[in-house]
């Protein structure tokens, strides 16, 4: 005798159906009530540094412009007529110009203060000087990564991040086609609806087309946060300071050369220890018989192929070292693929270092394409996505409060989020997808089991928060 398992009835199948459904839309619908007016800002605040590093620069450089001449001054003479400008100031960085048209500019320090100046590559002149950090680029930046309110704004922006990645996966399967339609019509608005159902076919086909690049610029924006990025992902990929041939290295990390807020370091080399000078370690930089000086190093990274701009440090302490860098996330270039690191020892002139893009790990190569891509550094076709993308974050966290605010009775003193299924059982899928965010993305994860455990615990068993929260 053989036995058969029963086949469910197809009434059955669609009443599990639509309860996963309604699950996956409450669960859209609660990270969506966390998750937009912090998508709302990052977009805004994004537009904000993309538009002012193309129309002024990421350091000012394009608020002067010069008349190209034969020849240029030495760089220590537009040093110097830099230090000029700032009594009592000490030189602490050069960015060489990016066109024939743009000025150098130079870092000078006042004690704590930082002043950027301008000077003519050809005449040696200063053109103007600013505060450093002290614009509209760096006050976007600092509501960008922590709402100008330090690590709790880490952490908020974080925690949301995570979210975005839920509301993804829960967005695609609230627009998978189903009933009968099919992915043509899936991803082409139907304009002809109204009211709420003409704003939902306009949610979700942008929705879709934006899902990918959002997941995109989520995870490269996590690499930056407090947790995910610097403690974890970045911690096991970062660019191992042995392939420097055994250089003496320094207690300070690659981050010490971040100036203030801004990240100026590649993200795989940013908790790097530095090589350190005083040895006759590494090999042949700046030809023997020459000083080392700022001079002699500019002329070393033009010879290496350093062209356009890029950035010289110059050494900090006696065993500090020349640092040249061109890294597409602080606008250098517009391929990522180009970047490149190199520390020379301030006595001998040596070469201690020298990374390029080839050398990085998978992450660290993935994240210097991703940061660059998220950043619109990339190129004019760069810029127009990014900006196409900003402006279809907005337009999707406004939707979303337009198609919630349409479904609410008037008058409702209550969330009206969908409501939980009464019979759901285990939804083994959603249960994966969710603890796998919540491995993934540990600080999410930890607020998603606490929402579940006080939905469970509390709040479905307390009638006035069940009635405010449903």
């Amino acid at each position: 005798m053989s036995i058969t398992a029963e086949t469910p009835p197809a009434s059955t199948e669609r009443s599990l159906a639509r309860a996963f459904y309604t699950t996956a839309w409450r669960w859209h619908f609660y990270a969506g009530l966390y998750v937009a007016p912090f998508l709302i800002m990052l977009a805004v605040t994004g537009l904000m540094m993309l538009w002012s590093a193309v129309l002024v620069g990421r350091d000012g450089e394009k608020l002067y412009s010069v008349e190209p001449a034969a020849q240029t001054v030495t760089v220590s003479a537009q040093a110097d007529a830099a230090l000029g400008a700032v009594q009592g100031g000490s030189f602490v960085q050069y960015i060489a110009p990016r066109t024939a048209e743009q000025p150098a500019v130079f870092r000078v320090d006042v004690g704590e203060a930082a002043t950027m100046v301008a000077v003519d590559p050809y005449r040696g002149t200063v053109l103007g000087s600013w505060e450093r950090q002290n614009a509209l680029y760096d006050l976007a930046n600092d509501i960008h990564g922590t709402l100008l309110i330090g690590v709790v704004g880490d952490r908020l922006i974080e925690i949301a991040a995570g979210f975005g990645v839920v509301l993804i996966i829960t967005g695609l399967y609230l627009w998978w086609p189903r009933d009968g339609r099919g992915f043509a019509k899936s991803l082409v608005p139907q304009i002809s609806g109204r009211g709420r159902q003409f704003w939902k076919s306009l949610h979700q086909t942008i929705g879709v087309y934006a899902a990918a690049i959002l997941l995109v610029f989520l995870v490269s924006g996590l690499t930056w946060a407090g947790i995910w990025g610097e403690r974890m992902t970045q911690a096991w990929s970062t660019f191992p300071a042995e392939k420097w041939d055994n250089v003496p290295l320094s207690d300070a990390t690659h981050a010490s050369m971040n100036h203030g807020g801004t990240k100026e370091v590649p993200w795989t080399l940013e908790q790097t220890p530095m090589p350190a000078s005083g040895s006759h370690a590494g090999h042949a930089g700046v030809p023997e018989g020459q000083p080392v000086d700022i001079d002699s190093v500019a002329a070393f990274a033009r010879a290496s192929g350093f062209d356009a701009r890029f950035q010289l440090t110059v050494p900090k302490g006696d065993d500090g070292v020349w640092t040249i860098a061109r890294d597409t996330m602080s606008n250098d270039s517009a391929n990522p693929l180009s970047d490149r690191t190199v520390h020379i020892d301030r006595h001998t002139g040596n070469v201690l270092a020298d990374v390029k893009f080839a050398d990085y790990g998978a992450a660290g190569k993935a994240m210097a394409v991703g940061i660059a891509f998220h950043e619109g550094d990339m190129g004019i076709w760069n810029i127009a996505l990014v900006t196409l993308f900003c402006l279809s974050v907005i337009f999707l966290s406004v939707s979303g409060i337009v198609m919630w605010w349409k479904r609410r009775p008037s008058g409702a003193n209550r969330l009206v989020a969908p409501v939980v299924p009464e019979k759901l059982g285990l939804w083994k899928t959603g249960a994966f997808v969710m603890l796998a965010v919540s491995l993934l993305f540990p600080l999410t994860g930890i607020v998603l089991v606490t929402v579940l455990a006080l939905d469970m615990l509390i709040v479905r068993h307390v009638k006035p928060l069940k009635r405010a929260l449903s």
